[in-house]
């Protein structure tokens, strides 16, 4: 994701933009979920090999009432370890759920899988496909070919410039087409979390070539019965995994106080799905947590980032861009929630030194994140102003995720025990 930098946006336009979205939000309010996420409909996956595993499934399944029988044990590698292959994805995780989703349970009977500490966090590439070698041939020699036309016309002198820049937007556009096809075939872009592909594990056949879309993504109704929702209670050691439940279970009972901190970079809104429209989107979301909840509100509205120590008692946390340095600015509540919007911030989850922002913030507290395990490109991130909207309206955590994630099959995962509802008494 490359940065822009982009004049700032004006106070006339903040406003106009904050009186759509709280027109947004009472529609949005008003629209819940008849159907919340109940203990008995989450399947806790543990890894049977590794002892520390099984202790945090059972202890979640201890502090929410979770049926001990929703425990599914799979013989995983004994090792810790963050990434598998495809091929061992599909015999040691996604067949075992299958069947236990198909042939033991009925349909519909769980919405959502939890994964735990010692369950692998990432899936490799696919292979090439098979039989499709002379088309890839073909390809990549119109590839070359394409590349040379564009070296010429950067080099000529036409005289007529309007026909070259055209001639030179149309071969880009022919070589981005060939540079898709080659990789499709290859098997590039077609890693992904574990979490993110189980959430299809019912979804029969589809391509495995970047993401596929959420159907759950504003389904207020929560029901797909081929999409599942996935939650992870994982990070750098076992007691912080099992400790993301005990926050959430205080939070819920005194009510998440605290501050809320919003780093936005002052970019303009230009397009949908942009840099400007995300950085919007963290300032609406600022503002709608200022009308919704009774947080106090700090913001950072430039290119720097919070400074070290700068965020005592924070509650809520989004902003961004650190990519793989994350800056120590915060005091964590008890039942905090909170996202850095940059690539590969969950790629180490379990190093205990590691300075990606998922890692780093689980280490220094926070109770619910997400992020990636890979470069997921910026329009796959829940924006943020639905994200905490939902979160604001009670909606529990794992609900709050589906119903605004974009994609499926691709690079996020979501930490924290997925009943958790920092809004409850709201």
């Amino acid at each position: 994701m490359r940065l822009r930098i982009i004049r700032p946006i004006g106070v006339h336009v903040l406003a106009i933009t904050f009186r759509v979205s709280f027109v947004w939000l009472v529609a949005l309010l008003w629209g819940g979920s008849a159907f919340g996420l109940e203990p008995n409909e989450i399947l806790v996956i543990v890894n049977r090999n590794m002892s520390d595993s099984s202790r945090v499934g059972r202890y979640y399944c201890e502090k929410r009432n979770v049926p001990y029988e929703n425990i599914l044990y799979l013989h995983l590698d004994k090792r810790l370890i963050e990434g598998m292959s495809r091929k061992a994805y599909e015999e040691q995780i996604a067949e075992p759920v299958r069947r236990e989703l198909v042939g033991k349970r009925t349909l519909g009977q769980i919405r959502c899988l939890l994964t735990t500490y010692g369950v692998p966090t990432k899936i490799g590439q696919r292979e090439p496909l098979q039989g499709r070698e002379e088309e890839l041939k073909r390809l990549e020699q119109s590839f070359k070919q394409q590349e040379e036309r564009i070296k010429r016309l950067k080099l000529s002198d036409s005289g007529n410039k309007a026909k070259a820049e055209d001639e030179l937007k149309q071969s880009k556009q022919m070589l981005a087409m060939l540079k898709q096809q080659i990789d499709y075939i290859k098997g590039r872009e077609t890693n992904a979390s574990v979490d993110s592909e189980l959430s299809m594990v019912l979804a029969g056949h589809y391509e495995l070539y970047r993401w596929q879309p959420n159907k759950l993504k504003g389904n207020t109704s929560g029901l797909d019965f081929e999409t599942l929702m996935v939650s992870r209670l994982d990070g750098p050691g076992c007691e912080i995994a099992m400790g993301l439940v005990d926050k959430a279970l205080k939070a819920e009972k005194a009510g998440l106080k605290g501050v809320a901190h919003v780093d936005s970079r002052g970019l303009k809104n230009d397009k949908f799905g942009s840099y400007g429209y995300y950085d919007q989107s963290l300032r609406d979301m600022a503002m709608l947590t200022g009308v919704l909840t009774e947080m106090p509100v700090k913001e950072e509205r430039t290119g720097e980032l919070f400074t070290p120590g700068a965020c005592p008692n924070t509650a809520i946390y989004c902003g961004w861009y650190s990519n793989g340095k994350y800056v120590d600015a915060f005091d964590f509540v008890d039942g905090a929630v909170g996202y850095h919007i940059a690539s590969s911030e969950a790629t180490k989850l379990h190093d205990p030194n590691g300075t990606q922002w998922c890692t780093a913030m689980l280490r220094d507290g926070i109770t619910a994140t997400l992020g990636p395990v890979a470069e997921p490109y910026l329009h796959s991130f829940p924006e943020p102003k639905l994200f905490f909207a939902e979160l604001y309206k009670g909606t529990c955590l794992v609900e709050a995720y589906y119903r605004t994630k974009p994609f499926n099959s691709w690079m996020l995962l979501l930490i924290g025990d997925p009943l958790y509802r920092p809004f409850s008494k709201h």
